[in-house]
């Protein structure tokens, strides 16, 4: 028997419907291989409240459950959806663990310093040290980006078929969005338009920003 899957995610994002909540890539996941969910809204309060610590202990969203399993962190929510339902991991066993690895990738090597730069700009615009550490963070990007450009090449995905790999690397790819330094990287800059254009992204990136818009207009 199919138990209902439930997620969380902002009542009021503040990425203003940009589709770079982290709620974004549990939707896009669920809606590649087929699954249908629900969607609890939560305010800035609801989140640091018991019920919801009782999930998630750091107050964060998303949170995802299915019975009796609750997990947190995006990451190990796409890693349990792409295990257990087909369509975001190889049958190969080689390639499957290239997949993970690329997972991890993504969440470890690229997302760091593009959070950073997030932060910097958002908490530290006013410092007198701001312009420094944010061409310091720039660079630390670029670094990455570029080792990440000379690896995917010409190909479409980073190894052969889509995978969880390249949705989680296309999310945090987004938040650069507005930046002007994905576009240095022409085959990077294809690579996540060609993630953005995949029926499934549509879908979740409709579903996140009627949110938004409900809540912009309630």
């Amino acid at each position: 028997m199919t138990m209902t899957i439930t997620i969380t995610a902002f009542e009021r994002s503040p990425d203003r419907g940009k589709g770079l909540a982290r709620d974004m890539r549990v939707r896009w996941a669920l809606e590649e291989v087929g699954q249908a969910y629900n969607v609890r809204l939560l305010s800035f309060k609801a989140m640091k409240e018991p019920a919801h610590l009782a999930l998630q202990p750091f107050g964060q969203i998303p949170t995802y459950e299915e019975g009796d399993l609750a997990l947190f962190e995006s990451g190990a929510i796409v890693f349990h959806i792409a295990e257990h339902h087909a369509g975001l991991l190889p049958d190969d066993a080689k390639a499957r663990a290239r997949a993970i690895t690329w997972m991890f990738a993504a969440l470890a090597t690229m997302e760091p310093p593009i959070v950073d730069r997030a932060i910097a700009r958002f908490a530290e615009g006013n410092e007198s040290w701001y312009e420094q550490r944010l061409s310091m963070v720039d660079d630390r990007i670029r670094t990455r980006l570029s080792e990440l450009s000379v690896r995917l090449g010409t190909d479409d995905w980073l190894d052969g078929a889509f995978s969880a790999g390249d949705l989680l690397m296309v999310s945090v790819l987004l938040r650069l969005q507005g930046s002007g330094i994905l576009e240095e990287y022409p085959n990077l800059f294809a690579y996540v338009a060609r993630g953005e254009e995949r029926p499934a992204y549509q879908r979740a990136f409709a579903a996140q920003l009627a949110v938004f818009t409900a809540a912009s207009t309630g």
